[in-house]
């Protein structure tokens, strides 16, 4: 992420999505992640640059443009 260190114990993602039932189909209606990132000091500007950009480059995003709604947000925190 932006030259910034993700370990796992510092990158942590929560998800959530909507099913419903359109002309008797079942979708997937809406995805929610919720990232919560600690960062070293310094660098919090550019972890939510990274995050505010993210569903533009990532490819499961981008595959699912304009098909499933993302809601994408991140607590962020310095350490």
């Amino acid at each position: 992420m932006r030259d910034i260190p993700a370990p796992t114990d510092k990158l942590q993602a929560s998800v959530e999505g909507d099913i419903q039932a359109i002309d008797n189909v079942l979708r997937i209606t809406t995805i929610r992640v919720r990232y919560r990132i600690r960062v070293p000091a310094g660098t919090l500007e550019k972890a939510q640059r990274a995050v505010d950009t993210h569903a533009t480059k990532c490819p499961a995003a981008n595959s699912v443009r304009g098909c499933i709604d993302l809601d994408i947000d991140a607590a962020i925190e310095e350490e």
